[in-house]
């Protein structure tokens, strides 16, 4: 795996997204994906497709933020992203959205998707982020 890695700045969503003990630190459901695409000139779109999503989050119900995140090897670039969300149910109302639904559609056969999900009794930003860049960066295992 590569260590050059790129996080997209921090997005905070309709429903904040404090530290531990400040509003909007409280629980939540964190989402890892990565799209490993199966030719270089896939990651363009890919990428504009995943800002373009981004443009809008701060009205996104339900969530709490977002990075996306890129991995621009030359001969297998991965990009995808982390969010974070108040409750599971926002995330699969997310994930069944036209615009989601249809970017997932144009790119289902141009390479491999993964993800992950889990909950936290207290979102901590630098902690969810450290754990997502130890799976994307092949330190930990994603979960089978």
């Amino acid at each position: 795996m590569s260590s050059s890695i790129w996080f997209a700045p921090w997005k905070s969503g309709p429903e904040g997204g404090g530290a531990c003990g400040e509003p909007a630190g409280g629980e939540a459901v964190v989402s890892v994906t990565e799209f490993t695409h199966r030719r270089p000139w896939t990651a363009p779109g890919v990428t504009v497709a995943g800002i373009v999503l981004r443009q809008a989050w701060q009205d996104v119900e339900g969530a709490v933020g977002l990075w996306l995140w890129a991995d621009p090897g030359p001969l297998r670039p991965r990009s995808g992203s982390v969010s974070v969300w108040r409750a599971e149910r926002d995330l699969h109302a997310f994930v069944a959205r036209h615009d989601h639904v249809r970017i997932m559609r144009s790119y289902r056969d141009r390479g491999r998707m993964r993800s992950t999900m889990w909950r936290t009794g207290c979102f901590d930003r630098g902690a969810t982020q450290e754990a997502a860049r130890s799976l994307i960066s092949g330190r930990s295992a994603w979960p089978a």
